[in-house]
């Protein structure tokens, strides 16, 4: 029995498979390097309770896929405490790269109430006093915004305060 005419179609389908897949990955890869600019760079908590409501608000902003996003406990917090100079880092690192890639114009930062890492890094449980949760949020977030004016002038700096219910208020 001659395997000739199967091996040749079992190549020529194996080809085209390999093919196929070769070209299914270029287009991602092409698009994704098409779409270089974002406008945005947010900067939220890591708190496993609001991601899905952090994407939700980011798309009714419009902004769905096309924002670029760092994470550190506590947010704003995060990126200005000196009990972790090594946020610090990161955030400014993030900050500048973000621009220099994706010459983000806008930095969104969203704390939220009743944050586990306000209670570690200043020792206080925020949550029972709102009024006073979020003033200490606001000190935090005017704190960073100001740092990010004196490097990054031209900046746009927007301060957010998310409840657990997803709701949020933008605070000046």
């Amino acid at each position: 029995m001659n395997q000739t005419p199967h091996r040749r179609r079992f190549i020529r389908h194996a080809a085209l498979g390999a093919g196929a897949a070769l070209f299914g990955v270029a287009l991602p890869l092409s698009a994704a390097r098409a779409a270089a600019n974002v406008d945005t760079l947010l900067l939220s908590c890591m708190d496993f309770r609001l991601m899905d409501d952090i994407e939700r608000y980011m798309g009714d902003r419009g902004l769905r896929n096309n924002y670029d996003h760092i994470v550190l406990a506590g947010a704003s917090l995060g990126a200005v405490t000196d009990k972790y100079p090594a946020w610090n880092r990161t955030f400014w690192d993030h900050l500048e790269v973000a621009i220099q890639l994706h010459k983000v114009g806008r930095l969104m930062v969203i704390d939220h109430r009743d944050c586990g890492a306000y209670k570690v890094i200043l020792g206080a449980d925020l949550h029972r006093t709102p009024a006073r949760e979020t003033d200490v949020h606001a000190e935090q977030l005017r704190k960073l915004r100001d740092l990010v004016r004196q490097k990054f002038p031209a900046l746009t700096v927007e301060l957010l305060l998310m409840d657990l219910q997803g709701k949020v208020e933008t605070l000046s």
